[in-house]
């Protein structure tokens, strides 16, 4: 009887979990529902369809390949490389990858197709097909392929070997910018730990890695002309720690490895404020000519570039140049926060002066939003930092600058910041934007977010790391996971997807996932965990 009981127990439990799963409601608070969904249905960002096909799927084993054709390139057999790495290590199987079609009937693993026809499916694009002969994987780039793999990677089981049932993905992204930032100069990290980063933010399809190289507290990055910045301004941190930084090379090593991962760097030389390892390191940045001492606090806004000096712009130029040398990518952040040592009349001309050095060097200027209150160059990317509580003026200065034509990337603190407490028992952390949960962090829509700033003119969305507080790995993979998953979704996902039930149920789903690949992250009490 008892077992009778438990048996009509677990059955109506499943049911309510289905219905719930199936309403989709915004206010619907459904059970711990992740247990019955279908693969399909645990994907992470939602994509833009996906349904199984109820039929068999495909059983990977030892005779499964990787066939990269037809006339497959280079590139497209980098990404067959990559993503055999990917699922050899869970899964122990040898998985080869082998160039060009199948050469009898069915189908022995998964295929990678470029089809240049494919062009709705645009740079990032993927349709994933999974027949008991095989996988394909169609798209109109290489980048389009990775993306796919990456999806494959979930509709296996965690550890790897076993069977993807049949079904149907067609997926493409929302917004083109997908961002994390990981602040390195509050405290140092060595390239190892961001490059684990970039693999883990590309597996949720995140292609973009803003890197904060230079604060008051250090600076992290080699200048051959100015050496002394890394050698003298990169050895002191928060609290008084060795510091450090990262050679040329050590930064080409980075690049390199994300762009294998789709991912583009873009980096920070934070400016005319947040200098304070700068001008130690050089007396004559300074407009007294004398140097202050290191600093390893984390107060803001008390120091200042001087504006009226020609050296300062030689400076500039010479750093910018060499770190624009470095980076492929199209970007180069100049900061411009909180320069609250720097009179409003000398931060409007000392970032026309920066702005165009970074076009002098073949580059498009990232800023963070109070740009918008100087004169922002053509073309200048607007990152947007803001609370609910941030002034309506200088919200309506970012909207007015986005309707000229200055795309938009959204990192509201009280809802992206990862460095932000998840509560008041969260150890590491601040909270001078508020606590953030992870129901807050994803409950919010780019396309909405900020008013009179249309969805046509937000480039993206970004999730940033300062570090005051985080200096361990595991505490950085504490307060980015899993809230980085609810940004990546937000950037990724059609915005008729982005519910909390349902998003709290595939999220529940990713936690073997993330313990599986010895990942650190908050077991939020709002996500039904598995």
């Amino acid at each position: 009887m008892r077992a009778t009981r438990r048996t009509l127990a677990a059955l109506l439990v499943l049911a309510a979990a289905v219905s719930c799963t199936a309403a989709h409601g915004d206010d619907a608070e459904p059970p711990h529902a992740s247990a019955v969904l279908t693969p399909y249905e645990r994907l992470l960002p939602a994509p833009v369809s996906a349904r199984a096909s109820g039929g068999a799927g495909y059983a990977f084993g030892p005779g499964t390949v990787i066939r990269t054709g037809p006339g497959p390139g280079e590139e497209v057999r980098r990404v067959g490389e990559l993503l055999a790495e990917q699922l050899r290590g869970p899964s122990g199987l040898p998985l080869p990858v082998v160039d060009g079609e199948e050469g009898s009937g069915d189908g022995d693993g998964i295929r990678l197709r470029l089809d240049a026809r494919a062009r709705e499916l645009g740079a990032e694009g993927y349709r994933l097909r999974t027949t008991p002969s095989g996988i394909t994987l169609t798209a109109h780039a290489p980048a389009g392929l990775f993306r796919g793999g990456q999806t494959l990677r979930q509709l296996l089981p965690v550890r790897g070997a076993g069977e993807v049932p049949g079904g149907d993905v067609t997926d493409t992204p929302r917004f083109a910018y997908r961002g994390a930032m990981v602040d390195i100069a509050r405290h140092h990290f060595p390239v190892d730990q961001v490059k684990r980063y970039v693999d883990q933010l590309a597996q949720y399809k995140i292609n973009t890695l803003h890197v904060h190289l230079t604060d008051d507290q250090g600076w992290r990055i080699a200048v051959d002309s100015w050496p002394r910045l890394a050698a003298y301004g990169g050895a002191s941190e928060v609290g008084g720690g060795p510091g450090g930084h990262w050679t040329k090379d050590e930064y080409r090593d980075l690049v390199a490895y994300a762009a294998r991962r789709y991912v583009d760097v873009v980096p920070e030389i934070d400016m005319p404020g947040h200098v304070n390892a700068a001008l130690a390191s050089y007396a004559e940045l300074n407009c007294d000519g004398k140097a202050p001492e290191r600093y390893t606090g984390i107060k803001v806004g008390f120091s200042s570039l001087c504006v009226g000096e020609e050296r300062t712009y030689e400076f500039i130029d010479d750093v910018l140049g060499e770190l624009a040398a470095l980076t492929p990518g199209r970007y180069l952040h100049i900061g411009g926060d909180e320069a609250h040592s720097t009179p409003a009349a000398d931060y409007a001309a000392f970032m026309d002066r920066a702005q165009a050095v970074v076009a002098k060097h073949g580059k498009t200027v990232v800023a963070w939003h109070q740009l918008a209150n100087a004169r922002p160059a053509p073309g200048a990317v607007l990152q947007y930092w803001g609370t609910d509580k941030t002034a309506a003026a200088e919200k309506a200065a970012v909207a007015t600058a986005a309707r000229s034509g200055h795309p938009v990337i959204l990192s509201p603190a009280d809802r992206a910041y990862l460095d932000m407490k998840y509560d008041k028992a969260t150890k590491p952390g601040l909270a001078w934007a508020g606590y953030v949960p992870v129901q807050r962090s994803y409950s919010w829509n780019p396309g909405t977010h900020l008013p009179d700033v249309p969805e046509s003119a937000v480039l993206g969305v970004e999730a940033p790391l300062w570090t005051e507080t985080i200096a361990t790995r595991a505490d950085w993979e504490l307060m980015a996971f899993p809230r980085l998953l609810g940004i990546a979704e937000l950037g990724w996902s059609p915005s008729a997807s982005l519910a909390w039930p349902g998003y709290r149920e595939r999220l529940a789903a990713q936690g073997p996932r993330l313990t599986a690949q010895d990942t650190a992250y908050y077991r939020a009490p709002e996500v039904p965990w598995e």
